[in-house]
């Protein structure tokens, strides 16, 4: 059986597996559509979210951690 491809206004887009998973989220607001006749001139992605920076954060220099008062 081919993939089934569903898109929904608030959740993006997925892939069913099944006839009856793809016609349950029908039910839920979920429309089907074919990847190969959709045009290049889509609509924005649906999750603006910024991706966050990873990693360690920048090291910050206190006014303590000089080394100018310590005795050698």
């Amino acid at each position: 059986m081919p993939p089934i491809y569903l898109t929904h206004p608030v959740h993006g887009a997925k892939v069913a597996t099944m006839e009856a998973e793809a016609k349950y989220d029908e039910t839920n607001g979920w429309m089907r559509y074919d990847p190969e006749t959709q045009s290049s001139d889509a609509a924005e992605p649906v999750n603006g979210l910024v991706a966050k920076r990873r990693g360690r954060r920048p090291a910050v220099k206190d006014a303590h951690d000089d080394d100018s008062g310590r005795p050698d």
